[in-house]
């Protein structure tokens, strides 16, 4: 198992006052992120971000990519932050794992 042992994203403030909705990827099929990101937005959120760190990026990118295309035209990508994460593997060792946010705005 995994542990986080440092993080080194940058931190974002929270815009209108509202916390942000945020959605992390993760072993479920991409259209069930799709689903959450959609039912954000007609929730009434101004931004949603999209969050994904290691082998599951492209599934963030698709769930992106297939909520902009095919569900809420009017979407456009505001920001894709792209970072590491330092992590500790069960035998202490240190691994550096990619993470990506992408953040969808109306």
């Amino acid at each position: 198992m995994l542990r986080v042992a440092e993080e080194k994203l940058e931190s974002r403030s929270v815009t209108k006052g509202k916390p942000e909705s945020t959605i992390l990827v993760g072993a479920k099929n991409v259209m069930s992120y799709v689903l959450a990101c959609v039912t954000l937005f007609n929730k009434g959120a101004s931004e949603v971000v999209i969050k994904a760190r290691g082998r599951l990026i492209s599934r963030a990118v698709d769930v992106a990519e297939i909520t902009r295309h095919r569900f809420i035209p009017d979407l456009h990508v505001k920001t894709i932050l792209i970072g590491t994460t330092a992590v500790q593997t069960d035998k202490g060792s240190d691994l550096n794992v990619s993470t990506i946010d992408i953040t969808l705005a109306r």
